[in-house]
C-alpha cells in the first residue's frame, strides 16, 4: 500500500516534538507505519489520520525509539493508542493538545 504523505499540521507537529536531526526519519516512519496501512484505515486520508498520528507523535516524547513503540501499539490497535494519549473520550482532544504545543513553542521561541 502507498505511504500516505503527512498533513501539514503533523509535519508542524514533527518538527516541535523532535530536534532537527530527526525530523526526517520521523517523518518517514509516521508515513510508512501510521497511514492507511493501520487496521480498518484503508481509506484513510492526511487528515483523517492526524489524531492517531498526532497521538503517536505525543507518546513518542520526542525519542524515535518511543516512536516505535507507539506505532508498535497504534499497528496492533490504534485505539489504544488513543486511549494512551488521553485522546479517546474526545474527538477533538488531539486538536487542543496541537494548539498547546504549538503555542508553547511558539511563545518559546523554538517553532521553525
Amino acid at each position: 500500500m502507498p505511504e500516505l504523505a503527512l498533513s501539514d499540521k503533523t509535519l508542524r507537529l514533527v518538527r516541535c516534538v523532535f530536534r532537527s536531526d530527526q525530523q526526517s526519519a520521523a517523518v518517514a516512519i509516521l508515513e510508512a507505519e501510521c497511514g492507511s496501512n493501520l487496521p480498518f484505515m484503508a481509506a484513510a486520508t492526511a487528515e483523517s489520520i492526524e489524531r492517531v498520528r498526532f497521538a503517536v507523535l505525543k507518546m513518542s516524547g520526542g525519542e524515535l525509539s518511543e516512536l516505535r513503540r507507539a506505532l508498535s501499539l497504534a499497528n496492533t490497535d490504534w485505539r489504544d493508542i488513543l486511549v494512551a494519549a488521553h485522546f479517546a473520550d474526545d474527538l477533538l482532544a488531539h486538536v487542543a493538545w496541537f494548539d498547546e504545543r504549538i503555542a508553547g513553542d511558539t511563545a518559546n521561541g523554538d517553532a521553525q
